[in-house]
């Protein structure tokens, strides 16, 4: 590419210029559009209208997970081996398939068994997405669009929940069904649309060289290490917020909607802006300490939000939680800039699947983690999470500069940043 096409802006009035990122933008936005509408409502309808307990849905929910985390890596691989775009509209036209299939449980390993099915395919299909984008968006842009597909997806999953939300209204079984047979609509029409791109080439294995390489690369695995603990903020302001709102301050519960809405926004709105300075693993570890700083003045000034009334409260949740997303965006692009800049071009899929499977990890034993930080402990947990974020950003940069110069040497520098 030359230097003048690298320089070319991303998008024009919001839309992507190339057309190839163009295809790539709408489909992520019809998946993640039906997805935030079940994310809305599928914890109630399995309860309230099917009638499992709240703790059948979790540990369904839980086994899905782990379902997904074992296949994101093995799938990249597969991607990158048989044609990422070839292997992209296989995967999606397997989660269109089995995205309605939930509602037909009735009993909870009923439940386990189709929503693992699902995630299967779902997990399959993002990891080789990952692939697709870090070969698509080349000349330094892949940084820039997962940014602007971040910001896109936050609207999708908004859009998706107001319907969701009409369904919870309305409180029928057919208006919980609409919805799971709107998420196969949708992602059968992003399958379709994944055929629109660009026959990828496949990677030829060199023989002798070990199938899922990334397992063997131990630089890569620190870097995915550290970005997955960084990830662990997501949590805290998804779930240990919520909870800490409702259990020690005495702000209104309706504040944890209002966050999150406001969250959305600033991501929708900035996300792309605040990623242009990590399009390179040296850029991307700066990035991810300056991201860490303002998360860190975040936790800090949120956890001063049980100290006052109503009215402090809020004030202090909404300071606490802009600096928070400021850092969110700003942290979001480094961990990119890190994840594809350190991956050999070919083998993208399975790199990015690997990196997917941190924060897949945070997720399993995020939550409960922090829980303790965030209610039990309260003002202290808050500080030692700032305290985390600062540490796990402070060490990146050593180790990133560890990780490319291991590249370096070998000659296996990624194309892609």
């Amino acid at each position: 590419m030359s230097l003048q096409e690298a320089q070319a802006p991303l998008t024009r009035r919001g839309i992507p210029v190339e057309r190839d990122l163009r295809v790539l933008a709408l489909g992520s936005f019809a998946n993640r559009f039906g997805g935030g509408a079940v994310m809305t409502t599928s914890a109630l309808y399995f309860t309230r209208q099917v009638g499992f307990s709240a703790a059948e849905v979790a540990l369904a929910i839980s086994v899905s997970a782990i379902v997904g985390m074992l296949v994101q890596v093995p799938a990249g691989h597969l991607g990158d081996t048989r044609g990422p775009r070839r292997v992209l509209t296989l995967c999606m036209v397997g989660a269109a398939l089995t995205g309605a299939l939930p509602v037909l449980a009735r009993t909870p390993w009923q439940l386990a068994l189709l929503l693992a099915l699902l995630a299967f395919f779902e997990r399959s299909a993002g990891s080789v997405q990952q692939g697709v984008i870090a070969q698509l968006a080349t000349g330094g842009r892949g940084v820039l669009f997962k940014a602007y597909l971040r910001a896109v997806t936050n609207t999708a999953i908004g859009l998706g929940s107001v319907f969701g939300g009409a369904a919870l209204v309305i409180d029928e079984p057919w208006a919980y069904v609409s919805v799971f047979v709107l998420n196969a609509v949708f992602t059968g029409f992003a399958a379709w649309n994944s055929t629109r791109l660009p026959d990828l080439p496949a990677y030829v294995r060199i023989e002798g060289e070990p199938r899922l390489g990334v397992l063997r690369d131990w630089p890569y695995v620190v870097v995915v290490a550290i970005t997955g603990l960084y990830s662990l903020h997501f949590f805290v302001m998804e779930l240990g917020l919520a909870l800490y709102i409702s259990e020690r301050t005495a702000a209104p519960p309706v504040m944890v909607a209002i966050l999150l809405v406001m969250n959305t926004a600033c991501v929708a709105l900035f996300q792309v802006r605040l990623s242009r300075r990590a399009d390179s693993v040296e850029a991307g570890s700066r990035a991810l300490l300056r991201g860490a700083v303002w998360i860190a003045a975040g936790f800090a000034v949120v956890s001063l939000a049980d100290r006052g009334d109503a009215t402090f409260a809020v004030v202090v949740l909404v300071i606490g939680s802009l600096a928070h997303v400021v850092g969110e965006m700003i942290g979001s692009g480094g961990q990119w800039g890190l994840q594809m800049g350190l991956a050999p071009h070919e083998r993208q899929g399975q790199y990015q699947g690997f990196a997917g499977l941190g924060f897949s990890v945070i997720a399993v034993v995020g939550p409960p983690v922090v829980t303790l930080l965030c209610v039990d402990m309260g003002e202290t947990g808050w500080l030692v999470l700032a305290a985390l974020m600062l540490a796990v950003a402070a060490v990146s940069v050593p180790v990133s500069r560890w990780a490319l110069a291991s590249r370096e040497r070998y000659g296996v520098l990624s194309h892609s940043g």
